[in-house]
């Protein structure tokens, strides 16, 4: 009786387990065309060498995946010509303002942007810098991760596998995923772009 207790119990603790679990993560990106993303404002984007790329000015471009609870990462790397400033960001949980499409996704952004003090790390909100990164650890010119989870009001960033930013906000329930392009005279690429659903 003991025995069937136990596997029992075992077997409910699991299936517990599995219900919180996340699911397979699932690509973002194919690398080799836009298929699954759509532009919007100036930003030109292409596929060059397997990477994402947005020149040309500000713009973003959306997944059609929409989620709500998720881990998401990817690969990114931003530069600027001589003159210019890079700035960009992953955006999550946004959707394109129903008044100007081209403008500022409504939703949190994962700033990328190493010249200002609310740098890569940064959780934003539209025009607002939110929740404060531990310390900046990334730079132009150099490849990145990026892994961000939201589950409910809980948002945390990890950036090269390093936690940088835990906060909680309830403000945006469910959207997109999309990437900005800001400056002209700046690059933002990404890669490997992978997200997973989460179960409370």
């Amino acid at each position: 009786m003991k025995n069937r207790f136990a596997s029992l119990l075992m077997v409910g603790l699991l299936l517990f387990a599995g219900n919180c679990e996340a699911q397979k993560w699932i690509s973002l990106f194919n690398g080799k065309d836009l298929s699954g993303w759509t532009p919007h404002g100036k930003a030109t984007w292409s596929v060059e060498n397997g990477s994402l790329v947005g020149v040309g000015g500000m713009g973003h471009i959306y997944t059609d995946v929409e989620c709500t609870d998720f881990e998401v990462k990817g690969m990114f790397r931003i530069s600027a010509d001589a003159g210019s400033k890079s700035n960009s960001g992953f955006y999550f949980r946004c959707n394109p303002p129903a008044k100007n499409i081209d403008g500022y996704p409504e939703g949190y952004e994962a700033q990328i942007c190493h010249n200002q003090d609310a740098y890569t790390g940064w959780l934003w909100k539209p025009g607002t810098p939110t929740g404060k990164a531990t310390e900046l650890l990334t730079k132009d010119g150099e490849w990145f991760t990026y892994h961000i989870k939201m589950v409910g009001e809980h948002i945390e960033f990890w950036i090269n596998g390093k936690s940088v930013m835990t906060y909680d906000d309830k403000e945006y329930k469910k959207g997109h995923f999309a990437i900005q392009g800001h400056n002209p005279g700046m690059k933002i690429e990404a890669k490997e772009m992978f997200y997973r659903e989460v179960k409370k």
